[in-house]
């Protein structure tokens, strides 16, 4: 389990810099008669944070 653990911990962290540059992109769009792109990064970002979310509980699971 400790090795899924670890796996787990290195996909939150790739989630994370995902999270980031998709922010950052959407970032760029936000203001722009493209705003529509920003919207859809912005869903992106969330569906982003839910697995997060998801990946910290299965962290949680397994350490308790």
């Amino acid at each position: 389990m400790t090795s899924d653990a670890a796996e787990l911990s290195s996909l939150r962290s790739q989630l994370e810099e995902l999270t980031v540059r998709v922010v950052r992109v959407s970032d760029t769009y936000r203001d722009t008669d493209d705003s529509a792109i920003a919207s859809e990064l912005d869903q992106a970002e969330r569906s982003l944070l839910s697995a997060c979310r998801s990946v910290d509980r299965a962290i949680d699971r397994l350490s308790s």
